[in-house]
């Protein structure tokens, strides 16, 4: 029997993101729309410049714990009459808070908007952070960290940016702070933290679905135009690091099966002018299932079921990390083998066919990441953070497949710095010290799960 031919990959089909539609409400709120009205649906997001980086160090965590209780009760209700109040609209909110911004947000039917925004906005002005439930927060934090002691994934990602950043540094503390600085907190750091940072000058407001920008002007302002306070926008974070020359930190879990395993050094912020091509170099060395590194230890020697890189993006210099977990007998193996792939593609041009594997696939699922209201939403509040031109979305994936080799290749001889790795394992050390040694990482130390190098230092 005569096997059909496999078919052919068609040409991409073109993609509009949404039209934004932008205005400013009469207190300062930047008001963004984008209608879309496919389903009667409608996402509102709030994006606050109250990021973690605005945070005093001595405060790590109070911008997360603030964003956790901020509908823990508003005006006559208490949490739990809250959380009732959004469920009999059928919605639910989100609140988080990362590096760069906090925020809060919820999808509801387009007939349940206004009642929706009308709680939202209370939560969002004049949130009650009553003292038992911002404790209960808290506690949850500390309960995660005394966890993450027995995690070893979790403890290797806090762990390495705590001995690569200087501790003055905000992003030498984990996002959720540690168990020093949150044991502190309480609903005064809260209260504080909201009046101070909070506030329609630091805030955009993003609907959307079914909506249009008239009918999303008049909600906003009939809910938000009265709100006054005299936040403003953060510096940008400190970003120093620790120590430039390589160095290996081992964190001792003693009879540990396997170590997870970091190797890294400082990024650049987002908005660098080689982001792009940093994103497709990072493809092709770590970012993919067929990427580089992941062939190497996965595939060709069977080190791990998984191994990847990544560039953490903020406004300020993030991390760049490759990330695996390995047995502990070939823990000095999969190190070589991941300092031979980052020396491999400082040394010369990736292929023409992997970076058009990278490109592809780059363009291939970005319209895909975008197909319902709460996705935009997402994907512009990314964008306003950290303003992105207006094109940005709608020329990606032009600029994608744009990208060269030889600008690949620039993007790692800039970007990838051998010289400045930390090499961070958490497992069994006495096994592993003398064979990552002998990698050539410069001076090895060895510290107990429990040290916190943000503290300590």
């Amino acid at each position: 029997m005569t096997a059909l031919p496999r078919p052919t990959a068609g040409a991409p089909r073109p993609y509009d993101f949404p039209a934004v539609h932008r205005d400013v409400l009469s207190n300062g709120i930047r008001l963004l729309v984008v209608p879309m009205p496919r389903l009667p649906l409608v996402t509102v997001l709030a994006l606050v410049d109250a990021g973690a980086a605005t945070e005093p160090v001595a405060q790590a965590g109070v911008a997360e714990l603030t964003a956790r209780t901020l509908m823990e009760g508003t005006g006559l209700l208490d949490g739990a009459a809250v959380v009732e109040a959004f469920e009999r609209l059928g919605t639910a909110v989100s609140t988080w808070a990362d590096w760069d911004d906090s925020g809060a947000s919820f999808t509801v039917t387009r007939s349940r908007l206004d009642a929706a925004l009308a709680q939202f906005a209370d939560g969002l002005r004049a949130p009650r952070f009553p003292a038992a439930d911002v404790a209960r927060r808290r506690d949850e934090r500390l309960a995660d960290l005394q966890q993450q002691l027995a995690e070893p994934r979790g403890l290797a990602d806090e762990r390495f940016d705590g001995f690569l950043y200087a501790p003055t540094s905000r992003y030498a503390r984990p996002l959720g702070g540690t168990a020093a600085t949150v044991s502190a907190l309480d609903d005064a750091a809260v209260r504080a933290f909201h009046a101070t940072r909070y506030g329609p000058a630091v805030t955009s407001l993003l609907f959307v679905g079914d909506i249009t920008p008239e009918d999303a002007r008049a909600m906003a302002e009939q809910r938000f135009g009265s709100w006054r306070t005299t936040a403003t926008a953060a510096p940008t974070p400190e970003a120093t690091v620790a120590r430039a020359p390589r160095h290996a930190v081992l964190v001792a879990k003693p009879d540990a099966p396997q170590s997870e395993l970091r190797v890294g050094h400082h990024g650049v912020p987002r908005a660098h002018p080689d982001y792009l091509a940093i994103v497709v170099m990072n493809a092709v060395l770590g970012g993919l299932f067929s990427s580089r590194i992941n062939l190497n230890l996965r595939e060709r020697h069977a080190f791990t079921y998984g191994a990847s890189s990544g560039f953490e993006w903020r406004r300020s210099a993030g991390s760049f990390v490759v990330r695996t977990a390995v047995k502990t007998e070939v823990t000095a193996r999969a190190l070589e083998e991941i300092l031979r792939e980052i020396d491999g593609m400082r040394a010369a041009p990736p292929t023409p066919a992997e970076v058009s594997l990278a490109t592809d696939y780059l363009a291939g699922v970005f319209p895909i990441r975008f197909e319902s209201t709460s996705a935009v939403a997402g994907a512009l509040a990314n964008a306003t953070s950290f303003g992105l031109p207006d094109d940005w979305f709608s020329t990606y994936r032009d600029r994608i497949r744009a990208i060269t080799p030889a600008q690949v290749h620039a993007a790692a001889q800039a970007h990838l710095h051998p010289d400045r790795l930390l090499v961070l394992a958490v497992g069994d050390a006495p096994a592993i010290a003398d064979s990552v040694a002998a990698q050539g990482v410069g001076p090895v130390t060895t510290v107990a799960a429990e040290y916190d190098p943000t503290e300590a230092r």
